[in-house]
């Protein structure tokens, strides 16, 4: 059985859920706060992917995790990470902002970037991955629809919304480690055959991923709970919709490029339930200047 299969009514959940959550506030957030909207998309968007390119070589991943690591770098925010931005006491509107902007500019990004690393891979290891650029556009733009859906339907039926929203909320998160424990039912002896190398790789990006976008918020000079924030969404990504994409038939149709993005994903959550664990143990003269 494809795990997409699987996966992608998961991901539709959750990018309907998202869609809920957005309205005219999310991006007239853009004009309210342009620093830190900046800061956050080139976390994103520029400096997670070539920290994940530095990674991929530094750890000599095999073309198909390299390719899959990558991909993980180059998807947009989950929107798990607004809630990590309210338990962090961060920008939660800014957090929405971010998710929102990432999730629109990665449609065409993906392709771009996946594109880029197929050729160096190909030239680079002799390893030939096709990439039917055009069909991940495609994908990538139907996985937006249910995104558009939950919009409107907040939109014209704000009460139900909530309701689905607050439903959506409770079942995400058993719903993605269900799809965690599925797959590495299918894929167990290569996940352990391969968890050491590529357990490390992940928790590295993470680190060096949120160590970045701290270093963003400092340079831009953004007060504490933006920089949280920044540090929240640049650390955490979307791992669904990359194993949607490793996976799809139309795409990659590839299980073993998926398991980089189930390893960052548990490490992502170890990593980041930590930073939260950390956060109150500063004090408020401290805390003013910690990330």
């Amino acid at each position: 059985m494809n795990t997409v299969w699987i996966v992608l009514p998961v991901l539709i959940a959750l990018m309907f859920q998202l869609g809920i959550e957005l309205d005219r506030q999310a991006f007239a957030g853009v004009a309210r706060r342009p620093a830190a909207v900046v800061a956050g998309l080139l976390g994103q968007l520029a400096l997670l992917p070539l920290i994940a390119f530095g990674v991929g070589l530094a750890f000599r991943l095999p073309p198909v995790y390299f390719l899959g690591l990558l991909l993980v770098a180059c998807c947009p925010g989950g929107s798990s990470s607004n809630v990590f931005s309210m338990l962090a006491k961060g920008d939660v509107a800014l957090s929405v902002t971010l998710t929102a902007l990432s999730s629109l500019i990665t449609l065409f990004t993906i392709p771009l970037v996946m594109g880029f690393a197929a050729r160096f891979v190909a030239v680079h290891a002799g390893a030939a991955i096709e990439l039917p650029v055009g069909k991940l556009l495609v994908q990538n733009i139907l996985l937006f629809l249910p995104m558009l859906c939950g919009a409107l339907f907040r939109h014209w039926r704000p009460r139900a919304a909530r309701r689905v929203h607050e439903l959506l909320g409770r079942v995400a998160f058993p719903a993605l480690m269900l799809l965690a424990a599925v797959f590495f039912v299918q894929y167990a002896s290569t996940i352990l055959e391969n968890l050491g190398v590529l357990g490390l790789a992940a928790g590295a990006l993470i680190l060096l991923a949120m160590a970045g976008g701290s270093l963003l918020a400092r340079l831009f000079r953004l007060r504490r709970a933006v920089r949280r924030t920044i540090v929240i969404e640049v650390g955490m990504q979307n791992a669904a919709q990359a194993i949607a994409v490793a996976t799809s038939p139309l795409i990659f149709d590839s299980g073993e490029m998926a398991v980089p993005a189930i390893v960052y994903a548990l490490v992502m959550n170890v990593v980041l339930l930590s930073y939260l664990k950390l956060l109150p143990k500063c004090t408020d003269e401290t805390a003013s200047e910690g990330a």
